[in-house]
């Protein structure tokens, strides 16, 4: 039974309100303030049957103030709230599941470990979703929601979070991404080269994105790095040491925010860089463009000159096995690349000494 407590206002005028205890839930709540004393009594009555039928489900019972809040607020708060500085991916991930899933609108005091799966269905049902990997990604992001939501007195269960982790693995629906090994072949890259030099003939304040793709090839740069390199963090080559840049922010699993690093630039990117021309004295950046435009413009590229299954991130692959082709030693290519580890780069451990296969590349002439 609920206990009604009566509250004596300044002017003399008496408000009611219900206190609800379940000790075996170690729940307690508070309800609204009324003018009589039968109407708390009623709220009460109503509010004790929503409670009861909570727990008889095995579910926690949510305050009325929690029952407000959905899956998407926490998503909200979560963004708005990131200091490490999040991830292109990671924030992608997140707007995706705010805006276009169903789950992000279930309140979340009721949500279950069924809903956690059947978003995960319904991610990997997406025309864009290729392998259990993208799905893992997705269900990894929002489990770090989950993990952080009841700080913020969103009502999250975190087992069924982890009760549909492990099913959606059992099952298939989620797994380990799957080592991409795609590399581009000349006469690709000669299609794109000829497209994109042709389409900055036509039009010279055109995206320069014959030099930016031949760039992220020799620079082993992905391409929001690429666009994020400044005049004032390069540095051109002198006597025996070649040209490097401070990458911001490289990627790194752990450490997205603050992670500078210095960076080898193999030639031909020195030539490249000087062949470009300088934006306006505001201009900081050597490459002012913005990433998801260059990833556009790729993409359409690609579409229009039917190349399949290629992506501009396989340019940094490419790069990278260019340079163990060149028989460089694992220090010498993670200084280009940036990796940390040997265990970043045992993919390439294949790859055998056959010389540069972009000696005399014939575009070569016309990017720098």
């Amino acid at each position: 039974m609920p206990s009604i407590v009566t509250r004596q206002l300044k002017n003399g005028q008496k408000r009611y309100f219900a206190q609800i205890t379940r000790r075996e839930f170690g729940y307690n709540e508070n309800g609204p303030r009324f003018d009589t004393e039968k109407a708390a009594r009623k709220w009460a009555k109503n509010r004790e049957a929503e409670i009861d039928q909570d727990m008889k489900t095995g579910r926690q019972p949510a305050k009325r103030s929690d029952q407000k809040k959905t899956l998407g607020d926490a998503i909200d708060r979560y963004i708005t709230e990131y200091r490490k500085g999040m991830g292109d991916t990671k924030a992608q991930v997140l707007r995706t599941i705010r805006q276009e899933c169903k789950i992000a609108n279930i309140r979340c005091d009721q949500i279950t470990s069924d809903d956690v799966y059947n978003f995960a269905v319904q991610i990997s049902d997406r025309e864009t979703v290729e392998s259990p990997g993208t799905v893992d990604n997705y269900m990894q992001n929002l489990s770090a929601v989950f993990s952080v939501a009841r700080t913020w007195k969103f009502n999250l269960d975190q087992q069924a979070m982890k009760d549909a982790m492990k099913t959606t693995k059992l099952m298939g629906i989620r797994g380990s991404a799957k080592e991409r090994k795609r590399r581009p072949t000349m006469e690709e890259l000669d299609a794109l080269m000829a497209h994109f030099e042709k389409s900055c003939a036509h039009d010279p304040r055109a995206l320069p994105m014959h030099r930016i793709l031949a760039f992220a090839i020799f620079s082993t740069r992905r391409q929001a790095e690429i666009c994020r390199i400044t005049w004032e963090d390069y540095e051109p080559s002198v006597g025996e040491h070649s040209a490097r840049a401070m990458v911001r922010d490289l990627k790194h699993p752990g450490d997205k925010l603050g992670n500078d690093t210095w960076c080898d630039l193999p030639a031909p990117c020195e030539a490249i860089i000087a062949a470009l021309p300088r934006a306006g004295k505001r201009e900081k950046r050597i490459f002012p463009h913005h990433s998801d435009t260059i990833s556009r413009r790729f993409t359409k590229a690609c579409q229009f000159l039917e190349i399949e299954d290629l992506r501009f991130h396989d340019m940094r692959h490419e790069g990278t096995s260019r340079l163990f082709e060149m028989n460089w030693n694992i220090p010498h290519v993670a200084a280009v690349t940036g990796h940390r580890s040997w265990e970043s780069l045992k993919r390439y451990a294949h790859i055998r000494a056959k010389g540069d296969v972009y000696e005399g590349w014939k575009w070569l002439g016309v990017v720098t």
